[in-house]
């Protein structure tokens, strides 16, 4: 058993229900441990029916309250009125709104989606990782973005993602409903993390995300119509690549399971 404490995270993704989709299970795992978690959501309104579902989704999870940058969903304009959507928003301005809340945060590791914008390659998700990884770098420099707070630099920044001989029945499911199912090597994984201790947890969270569990084609709703056994199969297991460090001589990089 590892025996250093569990680390503080926070996850920044793009959509309300990736960080339950994706990282749900390790998140339910460090709050049980005792350590700060936090999320940052990249879109949707803060008053918007979403907001509200992710509110009870971290409730669950044991992440706090929602973090919310505010940006309109690539697909739904309307999901933030009077905003940018979140591709077309200045990168450098993501980035600060993130630096903001890493500082705040003031976390060990965070995590985010992968340079694919996870399996179905959303242009949100794509955002999302090119903001925070500038954002890993910028927030323990004090001379870039001194507004946001002091510098606070993260130990260590994951992706979460899906290697080739991890998709199984997943992406099955996904091309099914004419998703793409974008993996990574195998060898790209470094950390595999058994969250079957919390699997109950997680799909609550997922299904917390109402508005999209009762529709067909996102990935709530897919899991919500499987039979327990194999949904669990699916969600029982994350993956993170190694993105980031932090520069110093004898830093360690900080497991993400206990």
């Amino acid at each position: 058993m590892n025996s250093l404490p569990v680390p503080s995270l926070l996850g920044v993704f793009g959509h309300p229900d990736d960080e339950s989709l994706l990282a749900g299970g390790v998140l339910a795992q460090h709050a049980a441990a005792g350590a700060a978690t936090a999320v940052v959501t990249a879109t949707w309104a803060h008053d918007s029916h979403r907001a509200g579902e992710l509110a009870d989704a971290l409730d669950i999870l044991g992440a706090g309250r929602p973090r919310m940058l505010g940006f309109a969903d690539a697909r739904i304009p309307d999901s933030a009125p009077d905003q940018p959507r979140l591709c077309d928003a200045p990168l450098e301005e993501v980035a600060g709104l993130i630096v903001k809340h890493i500082r705040a945060v003031r976390p060990q590791v965070v995590v985010t989606h992968d340079a694919y914008g996870q399996l179905t390659g959303h242009p949100d998700h794509l955002r999302t990782h090119q903001a925070t990884l500038l954002a890993f770098h910028a927030a323990g420099l004090e001379h870039l973005y001194p507004q946001a707070g002091a510098p606070w630099q993260p130990d260590a920044l994951y992706a979460a993602t899906h290697p080739d001989s991890g998709v199984g029945e997943l992406g099955v499911l996904l091309a099914r409903v004419g998703k793409k199912v974008l993996s990574v090597p195998d060898e790209h994984v470094t950390e595999t993390v058994d969250v079957s201790d919390c699997t109950d947890r997680k799909m609550a969270a997922i299904l917390a995300h109402r508005s999209e569990a009762a529709r067909e084609r996102p990935l709530p709703g897919i899991l919500s119509r499987l039979p327990a056994a194999e949904r669990q199969s699916i969600i029982a297991t994350e993956h993170f690549t190694l993105l980031g460090r932090k520069p110093a001589p004898d830093g360690v990089v900080l497991r993400l399971s206990r």
